[in-house]
């Protein structure tokens, strides 16, 4: 039996799940990206997340799945970090995880999920586990559920036990503590590992402190919404959420003591074992645990576009990266490793998630460019850490030094914590926050909310229903006949739209392109016999319909009325913008590497902008490159051609993706040039020109880096380019007329000011020390005494900083002063003599006294110093105090 476990292919049971669930009549419905949509949460981190509305009782529409489906299975991607510092230190915890899913929007409940879930677990056609072994837990007084465990499945009673709100209810805690909105019982579904993985406390479920029984499966009956007082009111619509843990079910089925020793997580285990040349030894291996698991976390999310970022989910994966590099760092490694185990992850998690292989080499680049920023100041963070923790007199860092760190050396705080834990101190976390508050606004990606759900009309949803989804005919042509199938006014649909109102307006079909892809939404005009709309913009909801922003122009419009559907001829210059990102994208992977991948665009009329992975600036004859290239592939006027594919067909083509993006098993694949010879092949949904000669020409504008790892170019194409290159021309003539040349020798004579500029400001300069040196010529013998120190004072006319503390230094020198102070307009400089800094005069505490008797501020080092004041008038009555302000500084 353990034999044949050990051997179980994870891939396919991976899909066996989805595949019971298929014939159970669900759809098989991709992950959502780890990036979430939803502005309470930073990343997807459960299955329900993305069906979040279809609970609330909207119509389970998905575009590009013909139907209503209300019932729906998901293998989906998750991160979670509330508990990030037990990952690695314990063997159950992980960050990055995958949730298998079956959902049921107001269709079957209790018995059937009770039913199926025990089939799949225990029939010899699936997972063959033994029965005896499984136990349930159910909520305090869920009767219907125990009934149905006990009844209709046949577990016995004495395994079915019963828990409170804390342990068998979604959320936890929710009938007492809230939030407020749908929730409901629970029950899960408990392995039995055997009494050698257990304690002598274990007696079953949720006893104990040992691990002989293990949750691999909830299922959530979404019956409730919680209102105020905690009472409970029966929801119009129960529904069905559950979870399968996919890393456990996977070290139970393959008798693993735990995930971390399943193919899930080894072949990265062996690598770092490899690369650190130190044994992944089990429990107490912690450092291999923690690179392994967020090894992977990051690799997820930078594949599903998350790239690390001082805030919001960004910063999480930056987070986790330099966590895992310390933790290298811990094992020996002081070069960059954790970009080697890229290789390993997709090994492993490829077959399931294919764009892992897509982007490979971008993640790899995106880590390692990291990871060696991280370790250039490591070290230094780690000796600083090590030096605040000795010097600490209490048994708590405060918030404020554990930000410095983060400011300073980019030490992240969870890295600060653990040091700390390792010596039994605590960090200040909400000092820690007040400080980061101050220097910079929090992100808002996290958001807390008093609900988990916030409801919404399904307006979308039944006219979907009714209609299907919106035609697009815009590939084909500009203009096209069409129908209004509906009208939309306050999130509510209406009949009809008058003059003067803004409504949104749904077609049948249409021309106009809605927003995606980077491509902005198309505008244009709607007529008909008696009125006119202008359409300002065009976008796609989920329901695959597609909502046209508009302003009823002239007439009334009603539903069910004919329109002439017009693009405005604006679309074709986006088209121009659009073809040359793909001209770009391919240029850029030519000139800097196959590591380059797109990672954001913005295409409209007048410009793009594209955003892609590169570690590094791209130097002037790397931008050459590209343009010439570009425009090279421009001129040959090769042909753009689209076809529709299958996903796989398109990856064994090689064409590029958008990382983070969710495609369905169709994908619309558009390639530049012939077959053998295609200079770009990218999955897109955007409008295209015929042929590349259409672009014109390309001109780039600007490049600048983003965030870590990811550059941006800005260009121009068709008219835009050459408005672009007539206004340069332009300035340059402008210029070469004021400074007397020619444009074509406007560098060479800029080249001969800039000399004559530097020949003047150092005759400026010799002349200024000269003026001070006239100035200071009596101050040699004019020395004076206070508080044991000899000092000179001069106040000058017409000298600069520089020229200033030139005057100074000479003054000091040739004076033998202990202290010299020296003004000029409204600058100050002080100097003090080693030896009168041995005796406790100092430069900079003395000019920040004296700089505040004329309404001014400054400071320094001990034997340099300089100030600025508001008030040159008081100079003199400031000068005249330093023997006061030296006896108090120096206690002479």
């Amino acid at each position: 039996m353990q034999s044949q476990k050990s051997k179980i292919d994870i891939d396919e049971l991976r899909q066996k799940y989805l595949e019971f669930f298929q014939q159970k009549h669900h759809l098989i419905y991709p992950s959502a990206s780890l990036k979430s949509d939803d502005p309470t949460l930073l990343f997807n981190s459960a299955g329900m997340v993305q069906f979040k509305p279809y609970f609330l009782g909207a119509t389970p529409k998905f575009a590009g799945y013909e139907g209503i489906w209300h019932r729906v299975t998901t293998a989906q991607k998750c991160l979670r970090i509330n508990d990030i510092e037990n990952v690695g230190r314990t063997l159950r915890h992980h960050s990055f995880f995958e949730m298998m899913g079956n959902f049921s929007f107001g269709d079957y409940f209790k018995k059937e999920a009770a039913q199926w879930a025990w089939e799949f677990l225990t029939s010899p056609e699936w997972l063959g586990l033994d029965p005896e072994r499984l136990y349930v837990t159910v909520y305090l007084d869920d009767d219907e559920a125990f009934e149905v465990w006990a009844d209709h499945v046949g577990v016995p009673k004495e395994r079915i036990s019963r828990w409170g709100e804390d342990e068998n209810f979604w959320p936890a805690n929710a009938v007492s503590a809230g939030p407020n909105g749908p929730c409901g019982p629970c029950s899960e579904i408990f392995y039995d590992r055997g009494p050698e993985y257990g304690s002598a406390d274990e007696s079953g479920p949720n006893t104990g402190s040992g691990d002989r029984f293990i949750e691999i499966w909830n299922l959530v009956f979404t019956q409730f919404d919680r209102q105020d007082g905690g009472v409970l009111t029966p929801l119009p619509q129960k529904n069905i959420d559950t979870g399968l843990g996919f890393e456990r079910l996977v070290a139970v089925m393959t008798d693993a003591e735990d995930a971390y020793s399943t193919e899930l997580f080894q072949p990265t285990i062996r690598k770092v074992a490899e690369l650190s040349g130190k044994a992944y030894e089990g429990t107490k291996s912690v450092s291999h645990r923690v690179i392994a698991d967020h090894a992977r976390a990051v690799t997820f999310a930078i594949s599903d576009g998350i790239l690390p970022a001082n805030d919001g989910p960004g910063y999480i994966v930056k987070m986790l990266l330099r966590r895992a590099a310390r933790h290298a760092w811990l094992l020996g490694l002081r070069e960059p490793v954790l970009y080697q185990l890229v290789e390993q992850i997709i090994e492993t998690m490829g077959e399931a998630y294919p764009e892992l292989r897509g982007g490979k080499e971008r993640v790899q680049g995106i880590i390692k460019t990291e990871e060696a920023q991280f370790l250039r100041t490591l070290e230094s963070g780690i000796q600083r850490v090590s030096q605040l923790l000795d010097q600490l007199s209490g048994a708590t860092l405060l918030g404020e030094q554990a930000f410095d760190l983060w400011q300073t050396y980019g030490f992240p705080l969870d890295l600060t914590m653990e040091m700390a834990a390792e010596r039994g101190v605590k960090v200040d976390r909400e000092g820690y926050e007040r400080a980061r508050a101050q220097a910079k606004e929090d992100s808002k990606g996290g958001k807390e909310v008093a609900a988990l759900f916030t409801a919404s009309k399904d307006y979308l949803g039944k006219i979907a229903k009714e209609h299907g989804e919106t035609g697009f005919t815009g590939y084909q042509t500009m203009v096209d006949e069409a129908k209004v199938i509906a009208l939309i006014h306050n999130e509510d649909e209406t009949q009809k739209a008058t003059e003067g109102e803004h409504v949104q307006i749904i077609l049948n079909l249409t021309p106009f392109y809605a927003e995606g892809g980077g491509q902005i939404g198309d505008s244009g005009v709607l007529e008909w016999p008696s009125g006119k709309a202008l359409i300002t913009n065009t976008t796609k909801s989920k329901e695959g319909l597609y909502l046209h922003q508009a302003r009823i122009l002239r007439g009334e419009l009603k539903s069910g009325q004919l329109v002439q559907a017009m693009v405005d001829p604006s679309r074709r210059e986006t088209e121009k913008h659009h073809s040359a990102t793909h001209l770009l994208h391919g240029a850029l992977r030519t000139v800097l590497g196959k590591h380059v991948a797109q990672a954001g665009s913005l295409v409209t009329p007048e410009r793009l902008r594209f955003d892609f992975s590169h570690p590094q600036a791209i130097s002037p004859e790397e931008i050459t490159k590209i343009e010439v290239l570009v425009n090279r592939w421009i001129q040959a006027d090769f042909a753009v051609n689209w076809q529709i594919v299958p996903i796989a067909t398109a990856r064994e083509q090689g064409a590029m993706m958008l990382f983070g993006e969710k495609y369905g098993e169709k994908v619309r694949m558009v390639k530049v040039g012939d077959d053998e010879n295609a200079v770009s092949i990218e999955l897109c949904g955007g409008t295209h020109v015929r042929r590349t000669g259409e672009i014109g020409s390309l001109i780039i504008t600007s490049e600048e880096a983003v965030s870590a790892g990811v550059r941006r170019i800005e260009a121009l194409v068709g008219m835009a380019a050459l408005s672009y290159a007539q206004g340069l021309r332009e300035s340059t003539a402008s210029a070469a007329r004021q400074i007397g040349a020619k444009p074509g020798e406007l560098s060479k004579r800029i080249d001969k000011l800039q000399s004559d500029l530097k020949t003047a400001q150092r005759e400026i300069s010799q002349l200024r020390d000269k003026l001070a040196a006239a100035q200071t010529g009596g101050a040699q013998s004019e020395l004076k005494e206070a508080a044991g120190f000899s000092y000179s004072t001069v106040i000058l006319e017409g000298l600069d900083a520089t020229a200033l503390r030139n005057a100074a230094d000479k003054l000091l020198q040739q004076s033998k002063a202990d202290v010299v102070l020296l003004a000029s307009g409204k600058l100050m400089v002080a100097k003090v003599s080693k030896d009168a800094q041995a005796r406790g005069a100092h430069a900079g505490n003395l000019i920040r006294e004296l700089a505040k008797r004329a309404g001014g501020g400054g400071g320094g080092r001990p034997d340099m110093a300089q100030a600025g004041v508001k008030d040159s008038s008081k100079l003199a009555a400031a000068f005249a105090a330093l023997p006061e302000i030296l006896s108090a500084l120096t206690g002479g």
